[in-house]
This record gives C-alpha cells, structure tokens and sequence, in this order.
C-alpha cells in the first residue's frame, strides 16, 4: 500500500448527485482503488461558503457518505472522511493564504461563477476557498487529484502554492498533478449538450439524479436532444449524441467504435433504449446499497470516525513539518 502513488478527491455534501457527478468523479474513484492509495472526503467545510440549512446539510452529508459506499467506496482499502472532522485542513488552509497572491485567487472560474450566482454573499470563504483546497490536497502528500477540465485550474493553484512553499523553504510540498480521464469526465446536459450537466438546471429533463427511478430516467433519455444527422457516430462536435456515446461508452466499457458497431444501421430511439437501461442496471443495485448502509447509522458513523481518526494522524505529521519551517514552536 505504501508503495502506491497517492490519490485525492473531495465532493462537496451540497446537493444531489447526477449522472455526470457518478460518470465523472465517483465511478472512477471507485476504479482507482485497486492501483492507488485513495484519500476521499466529503468537503462539507466548502459547502459553507453558500448558506446551507444546518440539518438539510447534516442529512446530504450522511446520504452522500451511504452513496458513496453503496457505489463501491470501500473503507478497508480507501480513507474516506468527513473534511470538517480533521481540523487540520483548516489549519492549513490559513497558513497557504499567507503564501497565496491575492491576483491568483481573484482570477479563479469558479469565484467569478459563484459570485454572480450568489450575489448577496459574496464571503471572503467564498474567495480563499481553493487555498483550502490546496490543503486538503497538500497535507497526504497527494500525487494525483482527479478533476475535470473545468476543475484543473485547482490543481494548477495548489501546484503554484506548493512550488512558492517549496522555494522559500526546500522540499515540503508535493506537487499533484491532475488526472483527467479520457472520456466521460465531463458529461453534459440532455437538454443543451453545450451545458455541463447541473442539478440546478432548470429543464429537469436535462439532468439525471443517482435517485431517479427507472421510469424517469427512461422518459428523460427519451427527450434526450441528439443531432441532425441520423446514425449513431462520434463526430467530436459537442452535440447530444456525442454526449450520449460517452455516457454509453462509460457505463459499458465499450469503446467508441464498438458502439458505433452496434448500433449501426439503428436509429437514435433504439440507442436511447439501451443507454437508459444500460444507466438503470447501473444505477439500481447502488441505489438499494446507499439505502441499506443509511438504514445502518451505527455503521456509518463507525466508518467516518476510524477514517477521521487516520486521516488526522497523517495529516497532523505534515502539518507539524509545515508549522516547523515556517517557524513556528512545535
């Protein structure tokens, strides 16, 4: 175990998860388990920097804990925590904001995004968040986040971070580099294949929940937008039936060619049908899982302990390293 490279990836207890969350985080998460030592958490500090409705937050956080597990996070060869249990990415993430430009934080996608969204509440959390996230990943001596292309900026900030560290004070800091699979990181709207796929979208036919039931998930693929050609081929133009071959191509394993084989001379009814029941197979077993080990609260909570109870442990050894170069008394 020891001998494997180091993954980190953290998703924050906000809200509920859609396909493209399962497609491009949590499925391969689950595949990297085996090859790598894999630290998870749920960032339920980052979830604050919108306001959240304290129960409704304490109650995503348990279902998106049984979720994970029912999806095949597995305790015993995976750390998967609740961030906010380890106070020292906390603790960090203060002393990275003293060593993080202002400029590079305000050039963030992500903050111009929220800011516009939430516009009553523009928090200085809000602002610093990715020095935090940069804790989270620094402290495990992280050698791989897996991310999407929309995510990278992260990865190439915390990169930034760790080499200024690094300069000023000799080889602290690891520097991760991202992991972005080649297909199905980013999967996009049913609705409007020009959009990532969003919970908060406003044409609900657009999005796929990990909670919908097989008859919804069957009526919104059959509203899926497709092309205006006819036959089931990738053509690398961001239209909805590219969209729908890297769902199918994900979920199957089948690559790109295999799937234009199969469906050649079929119409896109007939691709819709299958890449709905292939989402089902997919998805029904996990949800009677996440239901299970949340009916299991004794479980749960002896999960998420023994795991804060490592991740503390690994995590306090780094921070004191840090603590001690930049000086202070340990």
């Amino acid at each position: 175990m020891d001998n494997k490279k180091t993954v980190f990836s953290a998703i924050q207890p906000s809200g509920e998860l859609t396909l493209g969350n399962y497609i491009g985080a949590l499925k391969n998460l689950v595949n990297l388990q085996d090859d790598y030592k894999c630290i998870y958490a749920l960032a339920d500090l980052h979830a604050i920097t919108v306001r959240q409705d304290p129960e409704l937050l304490k109650k995503r956080t348990l279902e998106l804990y049984a979720i994970f597990l029912g999806c095949g996070i597995d305790p015993k060869k995976s750390l998967f925590f609740i961030q906010s249990h380890i106070y020292t990415h906390s603790e960090l993430a203060w002393l990275l904001n003293c060593y993080t430009q202002y400029g590079e934080l305000s050039r963030m996608t992500q903050f111009k995004d929220k800011s516009q969204k939430h516009a009553d509440n523009i928090n200085v959390g809000l602002f610093c968040y990715p020095t935090l996230m940069a804790a989270d990943i620094l402290l495990y001596g992280t050698d791989f986040v897996p991310v999407g292309e929309d995510q990278k900026q992260h990865v190439e900030l915390t990169r930034n971070i760790a080499q200024r560290f690094n300069g000023i004070y000799g080889d602290v800091l690891k520097m991760p580099e991202p992991m972005i699979p080649e297909i199905g990181a980013r999967i996009m709207s049913l609705q409007d294949p020009t959009k990532k796929m969003s919970k908060s979208d406003e044409n609900k036919n657009g999005c796929i929940l990990l909670s919908d039931s097989p008859d919804d998930i069957v009526k919104k693929f059959k509203k899926a937008v497709t092309d205006s050609y006819s036959e089931v081929k990738f053509r690398g133009e961001h239209t909805g039936i590219d969209n729908l071959i890297s769902i199918y191509s994900v979920i199957t394993g089948k690559s790109v060619i295999e799937i234009e084989d199969e469906f050649a001379g079929k119409g896109y009814g007939d691709f819709k049908k299958c890449v709905a029941e292939a989402i089902i197979q997919e998805l029904t077993p996990i949800q009677k899982k996440a239901k299970e080990y949340l009916e299991d609260k004794s479980y749960l909570e002896e999960c998420y302990k023994d795991a804060a109870k490592k991740a503390l442990e690994i995590s306090v050894k780094k921070l004191s390293i840090i603590k001690e170069k930049i000086g202070f008394i340990i």
